[in-house]
């Protein structure tokens, strides 16, 4: 707690802040990425398949 104090104390409150919202939500946007991709993978292969074979 003393090591948080210190940071707030010598960068400020805001910074501090956005920091350690920027550490929490890394791991969050890394899995929305990871499902886009998956995500547009599978819309790929559904038009692939619904293509007409000439």
């Amino acid at each position: 707690m003393d090591e948080i104090m210190t940071y707030v104390s010598g960068y400020g409150f805001p910074i501090v802040v956005s920091g350690y919202l920027l550490v929490r939500i890394e791991e969050r946007l890394k899995e929305l990425d990871q499902t886009i991709g998956d995500l547009a993978r599978s819309i790929d292969r559904l038009i692939a398949a619904s293509a007409p074979k000439i």
